[in-house]
């Protein structure tokens, strides 16, 4: 945020856990498209083939598939929020990610831990982040405790 400095006096507004959820699931579909491009000719050879080349040439595509998918996933969360504060899904909704100490962009390490802890907080299709985040003070995920981020309205 320009021009703000956060301290005792300023607390930026965290109360958007519905605009969270919103933009969770914006990401998600999104990302969910872009891997089924990767994993598309898998399911094409499985579909079209017949017989143990076709079986393995779909487990193999499907395979390279899901480590690409994962991998444009993971850099997805870190290079969007690291270094901007917001994925599509936030710009879409009008939310961002700061840190707390200062309310600059996370920058690559505190995006790294944040995108990590997804493990967690994606359990039942993000209910831990949703509940943490419902019971925290400031309305942080278990990524955004560890990374020491918040978001905020934009």
């Amino acid at each position: 945020m320009t021009g703000v400095t956060y301290g005792a006096s300023v607390r930026p507004d965290t109360r958007v856990i519905g605009r969270r959820v919103l933009a969770t699931i914006i990401d998600v579909v999104l990302l969910g498209l872009l891997a089924s491009l990767f994993t598309a000719p898998g399911a094409l050879i499985d579909g079209w083939g017949n017989g143990q080349f076709s079986d393995a040439a779909s487990g193999v595509l499907f395979s390279f598939g899901g480590l690409a998918a994962l991998l444009v996933y993971f850099a997805y969360f870190t290079i969007m929020e690291g270094r901007y504060g917001q994925t599509l899904g936030k710009m879409a909704l009008g939310i961002k990610v700061i840190r707390e100490s200062d309310g600059r962009a996370p920058g690559t390490r505190a995006a790294v831990l944040r995108t990590l802890l997804r493990i967690v907080d994606g359990i039942g299709s993000y209910l831990v982040a949703f509940v943490v985040a419902l019971v925290s003070d400031k309305n942080q995920r278990l990524g955004d405790m560890v990374a020491k981020t918040l978001v905020v309205r934009a």
